[in-house]
């Protein structure tokens, strides 16, 4: 056990004895009746909803689990580490309290996980405050309205998907078409005072990558990474994404401009389904419970601007698209509740263009708020050009079209090469605001508020 929650073991005990030297009523020691898969169920025990209680076994060893629901008198618990070795009858007892989280500046640079445990070996955290783990509901009529745009770095997004700063959006992509790295792009380049990054159930080795190679240690210095890789407990793969949420909402509340980037949405609602259904909920869209739709809202809905005056929270949440399935019911209930999505393309990347952005299919819903009517008279056309050109690829290939046959096709044919040179950036490329409008400008002109109005 770390000494942190050898801690909360100890300050527990602590807070019974008082209670019970004081005449005061404490929560009686409750057994273990029965393991089910991930469930461990009790009974004897009081303890409410989301509470932590612990798990004793008869050589004294002590495993952390959360109330995840209750059924007559028994109470079902869900363990945050490894329970091999429990037996029947081991002690259950409340811990008075849910799960808090590490707040301030303290956690810059650091690398903790879903417990808000440190994972980078540099000694304990020294948090001079902490936050509830569920924060509070913002009222939607004060927020602040995204009228600002963001810096990311990347050129096609800054110019054909521009970001407000509060903005909330998705990156849609299967495995191995270069989501991670364009996250990794954004988290170098994008103007942030604080980076929030949330690591959850993902391959254990990326961790390390996106520390060392992407952050490094420049990046660092304003960023905090929450990692719960695929290995770790359901439990606790949720409350990482919990925990980079709450420690963004912190600094978003002291002001700051916060860049929150959480790989993956997916793997969260896959946690969240893996408890409900080891607790008895039962599965209704391709296998996801109930529950599971109702958890993705309430995650996206803290991120986005504070109230009027406040900081922001600007939130990148990728979500793999499992066998290139846009029907996928995590991606499709995710398009609802975020404020717009890039999708990559395996199409595009198997082409070698990277970042594989989809044109067609991104989009950025706050961008009519924060641009002007003559950038988004070039970027309608430039989505005209390379759809004209998508539309009739096939007939292209294969040499079906004769030129001179429809102006539209010929002059997507002629655009096409300049609109993939666009659309191209290298990883160590960064690309600032300005200068994607400007190269925009450059490579349409004046001919998208003609083409505009010819069309």
């Amino acid at each position: 056990m770390s000494s942190a929650r050898a801690k909360r073991w100890a300050d527990s005990l602590r807070q019974r004895r008082s209670l019970a030297a004081a005449g005061g009523s404490v929560k009686a020691y409750g057994r273990l009746r029965r393991v089910v898969g991930l469930t461990l169920e009790a009974v004897g025990v009081e303890a409410a909803l989301g509470e932590r209680c612990w798990v004793v076994d008869q050589h004294d060893r002590r495993i952390e689990a959360e109330v995840v629901g209750f059924a007559e008198d028994s109470v079902y618990l869900m363990p945050t580490e490894e329970i091999r070795g429990l037996s029947p009858n081991a002690r259950v007892m409340p811990g008075g309290g849910v799960l808090d989280a590490p707040a301030g500046r303290a956690l810059l640079g650091r690398v903790i996980d879903g417990a808000g445990e440190p994972l980078d070996g540099r000694g304990p955290l020294r948090a001079e405050s902490r936050t509830r783990l569920q924060g509070d509901t913002i009222n939607p009529l004060e927020r602040t309205p995204i009228r600002e745009p963001l810096d990311v770095g990347v050129r096609a997004i800054n110019s054909l998907f521009t970001v407000g700063r509060g903005q909330r959006l998705g990156l849609f992509a299967g495995s191995g078409v270069g989501k991670s790295t364009l996250l990794g792009m954004m988290t170098r380049f994008t103007e942030a005072d604080v980076i929030v990054v949330g690591l959850i159930g993902e391959r254990g080795r990326e961790v390390a990558d996106f520390v060392e190679s992407t952050l490094g240690k420049e990046g660092m210095r304003r960023a905090v990474v929450v990692a719960s890789p695929a290995d770790r407990a359901p439990l606790m793969r949720m409350r990482g994404a919990w925990l980079a949420t709450a420690i963004a909402e912190h600094f978003r509340d002291q002001g700051l401009k916060v860049l929150l980037l959480m790989d993956s949405l997916t793997r969260f609602a896959q946690a969240k389904r893996e408890v409900a259904l080891a607790v008895g909920e039962p599965p209704a869209t391709k296998g996801y419970p109930p529950s599971v739709f109702t958890s993705l809202p309430t995650l996206v809905e803290r991120a986005g601007n504070s109230v009027r005056g406040g900081g922001s929270i600007t939130a990148f949440y990728t979500v793999l698209v499992e066998g290139d399935d846009s029907a996928d019911p995590i991606a499709d209930a995710s398009r609802a509740i975020l404020d717009g999505h890039i999708v990559l393309s395996r199409q595009m990347a198997e082409s070698g263009v990277y970042p594989a952005i989809d044109v067609e299919a991104s989009i950025s819903r706050s961008m009519m708020d924060i641009t002007s009517e003559s950038h988004q008279a070039k970027v309608r056309r430039f989505r005209q050009i390379h759809a004209t050109y998508r539309q009739n690829e096939d007939l292209i290939a294969v040499g079906a079209y004769r030129q001179g046959n429809d102006p539209r096709i010929d002059e997507a044919v002629a655009y096409r090469p300049k609109l993939l040179d666009f659309l191209r950036q290298t990883r160590e490329e960064a690309v600032p605001l300005a200068n994607s409008f400007e190269q925009l400008e450059a490579l349409l002109g004046s001919e998208a508020e003609s083409g505009q109005s010819g069309t």
